[in-house]
């Protein structure tokens, strides 16, 4: 059986159609699949939600190292209270960072994160944190927030980390209402509570 011109294109068109919808819905796919492919992972450094402590505290100690940047143009000052601090693998920690709103007007910031070097992203947990949710300071206004976190004591038995002696820990604080904090929010999972 021969295939009319009008059969011809409308196959075509069909193909044309399922082709784009196919990618459409690859695309909304990639950034959940990809933050479930870093929380597994720790690719690039995405460190650990946890809902209860180690449980093991070792003898191995770890410096970690606190890091804090902005996105350009956002008025926050903002900065670890800490520079570092030492910490057994497995031991709870509390560390703090510092934000001040020296604008005259409210501003609601949000922050991305990760450690370096990468390799330590599954084994770093966070129990409690600022960068969980918005943040809003009022004109003038400072605040100290915290972190809650331990190093995973599982690292121990991992040969390719005998060689980690310290982490540093990484925030930057976006406005949440920009464009590029929704697309770091999206990345990492936090849009619309993820987290």
């Amino acid at each position: 059986m021969r295939l009319l011109p009008k059969d011809k294109n409308l196959r075509v068109f069909t193909v044309c159609i399922a082709t784009v919808a196919t990618m459409v819905g690859a695309a909304y796919a990639a950034v959940p699949l990809y933050d479930l492919f870093c929380r597994v992972t720790g690719y690039g450094g995405t460190t650990q939600v946890a809902q209860y402590d180690a449980g093991q505290v070792l003898d191995r100690e770890i410096i970690v190292r606190f890091d804090a940047s902005r996105a350009r143009g956002f008025a926050w000052e903002f900065e670890p209270v800490e520079r570092q601090m030492t910490v057994n693998v497995g031991e709870t920690a509390l560390a703090f960072y510092r934000a001040t709103n020296n604008t005259d007007r409210a501003i609601t910031g949000i922050a991305t994160y990760n450690v370096a070097p990468f390799k330590m992203g599954p084994y770093f947990a966070k129990l409690d944190c600022f960068c969980f949710e918005e943040q809003t300071l009022a004109p003038g206004e400072s605040m100290e927030m915290p972190v809650l976190f331990f190093v995973d004591p599982s690292m121990d038995d991992e040969r390719r980390m005998d060689d980690v002696r310290s982490v540093t820990l990484s925030y930057t604080f976006f406005e949440a209402s920009d464009e590029a904090a929704q697309v770091a929010m999206a990345r990492q999972g936090m849009a619309d509570g993820a987290e």
